[in-house]
């Protein structure tokens, strides 16, 4: 029963309630970094209005939709001190992120009164040692951070079981458009609440389509930057061979005003992000909005079902007019492509991720447990012992621990680990590099968020646009990957695909 009144309620906020700012002349719902820093320049709009609009919005919504863990106890205060410095003409206050309240996911870091749990009771209490580094970023451009999104519990490596989108804190994240759709994960609460208008922007985590699953199902735009392009330190994390941060938004261009925020060297995850940072152009990456991105851009098709686009699938149709706007665009399209021992490497490397992944998620997890300034819990072991111990609260014996019991019992790595670290640099070196290279290819486009596989083994970049809905409502959209550091040029695309379709509408809840 709880159920359905949380439905109906659901159901008259979308429907029932305007949800503009009142008396400020400026909708807000849908508004864009752009729309809202005209406003703030026109004395249209203060950052304590879209706090208070936003904070209203994750009061009415989010005890259904539970994509939000926590809101920030000094949110207001903190819109109230970017009004007062762009009211005094700040260098960097009338521009950017300055006065955008961000929800982060709750595996970030921030040295404040948000606690920083990956959605576990284990981590509740905890103390990190300073924000992360992306944290640190987006506080200098001036953002203000709203609160910590939801997430699977641990950036869902705890359970092989537990539904995605779900954690111990605050439950199972609905997906706004379709109820009973999957929202995905890990970063499913960071879709979720951009989606349906709880925070301007948000910010998430891939280690293995973690931002480009959840993005596709919850009708919104993610980008899964080049691995070390983004700081990973005061992440909580799985290995930082694979983990990456990036923004997930309503539109291309608001990601990439996150983007611009968070990239650059971070002394903390120092090896990673000095090597990344050649990748960064002069000038940042807002200067490849272009309406024309797609011309002369050299697009590859794949042939495989797993990655192409099947004929027989129901959204085809949808697909197919797609690759026409793509020409339209002036596009080439070069098709029927194979990549090179692709069933090999999704079949062998993903037992070679599988393997390599809980090796190095002990080592990564027990060097920030480590690092923390207090903590329930100190070690891996340490939480296998807590979520035993408090088993209800967890609901291990619904969905148990099956990633932690085994990540517990490896031993650094080994001659096996290593192995398969070797098979994961080859299958990429020899299967989607080659592909690429060998066709001139600008990106290689997949639907919905297929190509996560490829991109995450390799730490490539990839960006998802809404491509549409199917008859039932589910959003679904369209993936632009390329190789390191190829940002630029898939912001292009994505940006030109964007605006030439313009799909993306706002939820319109269904049960």
């Amino acid at each position: 029963m709880a159920n359905h009144i949380g439905l109906i309620l659901l159901g008259m906020a979308l429907f029932g309630f305007s949800i503009d700012a009142k008396g400020i002349g400026f909708s807000i719902k849908e508004a864009t970094v752009h729309d809202i820093q005209i406003a703030f320049k026109q004395n249209r709009l203060t950052s304590r209005q879209l706090v208070e609009f936003y904070l209203r919005e994750i009061h009415r919504l989010n005890p259904v939709l539970r994509g939000v863990i926590e809101v920030n106890p000094d949110a207001l205060y903190l819109a109230d001190k970017a009004d007062q410095e762009r009211k005094t003409k700040r260098p960097g206050s009338l521009s950017g992120l300055h006065g955008i309240p961000i929800l982060v996911k709750d595996n970030i870091a921030t040295k404040d009164r948000l606690n920083t749990t990956a959605g576990s009771f284990a981590l509740l209490g905890s103390v990190v040692p300073r924000d992360a580094g992306v944290v640190v970023k987006l506080r200098k451009a001036g953002a203000i951070i709203l609160g910590k999104a939801s997430l699977s519990e641990w950036s869902y490596f705890r359970s092989n079981t537990a539904p995605s989108g779900w954690n111990a804190r605050v439950g199972q994240g609905v997906n706004p458009y379709i109820a009973s759709a999957d929202p995905c994960g890990s970063s499913s609460g960071s879709a979720i609440s951009v989606a349906a208008n709880m925070a301007a922007v948000t910010l998430g985590t891939e280690t293995d389509g973690s931002i480009l699953c959840p993005s596709n199902q919850n009708s919104v735009v993610g980008i899964r930057p080049t691995v070390g392009l983004t700081s990973r330190s005061g992440v909580v994390p799985i290995t930082p061979r694979q983990d990456t941060v990036g923004p997930i938004c309503r539109t291309v261009s608001d990601a990439v005003y996150v983007l611009d925020a968070i990239v650059g060297f971070d002394p903390y995850d120092a090896v990673e992000t000095r090597g990344a940072s050649k990748y960064i152009p002069k000038g940042g990456y807002l200067q490849f909005l272009k309406a024309d991105g797609l011309r002369g851009k050299r697009l590859g098709i794949t042939s495989d079902p797993s990655f192409g686009f099947p004929e027989n699938s129901d959204i085809f149709p949808f697909f197919e007019h797609h690759l026409n706007t793509l020409r339209q665009g002036g596009a080439i399209l070069v098709d029927h492509l194979e990549i090179p021992n692709l069933h090999a490497m999704v079949s062998y490397l993903g037992i070679d991720e599988d393997i390599a992944m809980k090796a190095e998620f002990k080592l990564a997890i027990n060097d920030y447990l480590k690092q923390l300034v207090t903590s329930p819990v100190r070690s891996l072991a340490d939480a296998i012992a807590f979520n035993n111990k408090h088993s209800d609260l967890e609901m291990i014996r619904e969905y148990g621990q099956y990633y932690f019991l085994e990540a517990e019992k490896t031993n650094g790595i080994g001659k096996l680990e290593k192995k398969a670290l070797l098979n994961l640099t080859r299958g990429s070196k020899d299967g989607f590099i080659k592909l690429m290279k060998k066709n001139k290819l600008d990106a290689l486009v997949s639907p919905l968020n297929s190509l996560s596989l490829i991109l995450a083994k390799g730490q490539f970049p990839g960006i998802i646009v809404p491509a549409g809905y199917d008859d039932e409502g589910t959003p679904f959209g369209i993936t632009f990957g390329g190789l390191k550091g190829s940002e630029p040029k898939l912001i292009e695309i994505a940006y030109g695909f964007e605006q030439a379709t313009k799909i993306r509408k706002p939820p319109s809840f269904k049960p």
